[in-house]
């Protein structure tokens, strides 16, 4: 693994994002002093918040899965997330709600899944589900330590025993059908690939191997932090600050000051001049890049993931029928992904993610209000760019109308106060083609085909992010941050991965099904 040559005892991290916040922790416990730089006036990063009359907003990601990773980051400064965060396992994981009026709680326990795949859909999609759960099981163990939690400095680096095993699994097929090995029921296929679209593929066209999403909550489970998923950046910010480390909010970068090849000092809006050894940037490649003053060269164009509308409500009406997560799927599947990545459109049969955190928490709204996040996929601004300051009300009126049809009576009616964030909101923030999630997961942007993490021509410079190695999503992006301090440090695992690799596996031994 290629490294940071020379001193690195002063370190400065750009951005106190999850990511940013990683890399800190993991710097502290190597002995590093850290300097992290905010632009915002508190942690999270595109873990974002908005407090409006009352309501406690989370305006970035409603999903956590995998928080032994926080335990990994946690314990580099020994600390650990019992310490520092309330969190909360969510049961049912998900709830699928479909076009046709069928409804499917989502268990990440074995047995209870089994039984309600059983009533939803019969004994042979149960046998299948048991069948889809062990080869996840499998999928993420050939796939964590080798493919996830690495660093790559040549694609090289991927040949060995575990590519072939990988291969084996059927990682390298298309995940549409891999999953469809195991289900026909074409909901519960749904309910196994939607997590794709994170990836910024169309379940018809990922890698097999992405299945290892859904592996991240539909087997290990999802949590909520109580206090709402700011918590997560709160409590890594703060372990850091009791660690050593200096974070200076509402303080922008301007300028990498550059001797050679090697960055020698960090420029703010404060009008600072922090000397360091090390880098570590955090921003959305757009940023990064301007910052660096270079964007590394590819033999094919950087593809951008889809992007989402989200709206933030406030309500003053609960909804017995959703889940704290609801996926409400309309009846149009693979029509949806061409009209967003292909055709530049926006859905004609939508399939949401409505989250309702006061049905876990009401201390995040009013006494007897509620709070509704929608995810509205939809291209990004590379794909289309729409109006979207003259269309965002009315398209999501749109929505609004259209959960008020399927499962949300007298939804619009409910609504107290709303704040709609658009893709042109998050070209705003830097994000690559105004997106959330970044670069797409095609085959030649996945593993060391991915921008890389060490730049070319700057020999102190470390990228961490949803934009880097290994991709999008709070775990993956976590992973980066210790990624990147690795690349610094030199030092290759801490001593808790083996219980991130391992954590929440459940075999089938003795279930009494027979498995390939």
């Amino acid at each position: 693994m290629r490294t940071v040559a020379g001193r690195t005892d002063r370190v400065v991290v750009v951005g106190a994002g999850l990511s940013g916040l990683a890399a800190a922790l993991h710097l502290l416990g190597s002995g590093r002093e850290v300097v992290v730089v905010e632009r915002d006036s508190h942690p999270g990063g595109r873990a974002g918040r908005l407090d409006l009359e009352g309501y406690r907003m989370d305006t970035g990601p409603t999903v956590l899965t995998m928080p032994e990773l926080l335990d990994e980051a946690l314990a580099a400064v020994g600390e650990s997330t019992a310490e520092r965060l309330d969190l909360i396992p969510l049961h049912p994981a998900y709830r699928a709600r479909f076009a046709d009026g069928t409804a499917l709680d989502v268990h990440t326990d074995a047995e209870r899944m089994e039984h309600a795949v059983r009533e939803f859909a019969g004994p042979r999609e149960a046998l299948g589900y048991r069948r889809l759960r062990h080869w996840l099981e499998q999928l993420y163990r050939a796939q964590y330590a080798t493919f996830i939690d690495a660093n790559f400095d040549s694609p090289l680096d991927l040949l060995g025993p575990e590519l072939a095993h990988l291969a084996a699994l059927g990682g390298f097929g298309r995940l549409d059908s891999a999953i469809g090995r195991y289900l026909t029921d074409e909901r519960l296929r749904r309910v196994f690939s939607f997590q794709a679209l994170y990836a910024g593929m169309s379940p018809r066209d990922a890698l097999a191997a992405y299945a290892v999403i859904s592996y991240m909550d539909t087997v290990g489970g999802v949590f909520f932090p109580r206090g709402g998923m700011r918590a997560v950046p709160d409590a890594l910010a703060a372990a850091a600050t009791d660690a050593g480390a200096t974070v200076q909010y509402g303080t922008e970068v301007t300028e990498l000051e550059r001797s050679g090849s090697r960055i020698t000092a960090v420029h703010t809006s404060r009008q600072e001049r922090l000397p360091c050894d090390a880098v570590v940037l955090t921003p959305d490649l757009p940023v990064t890049y301007r910052l660096l003053g270079r964007t590394p060269r590819r033999p094919v164009p950087l593809r951008a993931a889809p992007s989402a509308m989200v709206l933030h409500l406030g309500t003053s009406r609960e909804y017995t029928g959703l889940g704290h997560h609801t996926l409400s799927f309309g009846a149009a599947w693979q029509r949806t992904f061409r009209e967003i990545i292909e055709q530049g459109r926006l859905m004609s049969d939508p399939s949401l993610l409505i989250t309702n955190p006061t049905r876990t928490d009401p201390g995040l709204a009013p006494p007897g209000r509620h709070l509704h996040h929608v995810l509205v996929p939809c291209p990004n601004l590379h794909r289309a760019r729409p109006d979207w300051d003259r269309m965002a009300d009315a398209y999501a009126e749109e929505i609004i109308g259209r959960l008020q049809d399927r499962l949300m009576p007298e939804f619009a009616s409910s609504v107290e106060v709303s704040r709609v964030v658009t893709p042109h909101d998050w070209a705003a923030q830097g994000m690559l083609a105004g997106t959330p999630f970044s670069a797409a997961h095609s085959f030649a942007q996945t593993g060391p085909f991915r921008p890389r993490n060490l730049v070319r021509g700057i020999d102190n410079a470390v990228l961490a992010g949803c934009g880097s190695t290994p991709g999008v999503g709070v775990p993956t992006v976590l992973v980066s941050g210790k990624l990147a301090a690795q690349r610094i440090t030199g030092r290759r695992r801490h001593p808790t991965r083996t219980r991130a690799a391992t954590a929440g596996l459940d075999t089938a031994a003795g279930t009494g099904v027979d498995l390939p």
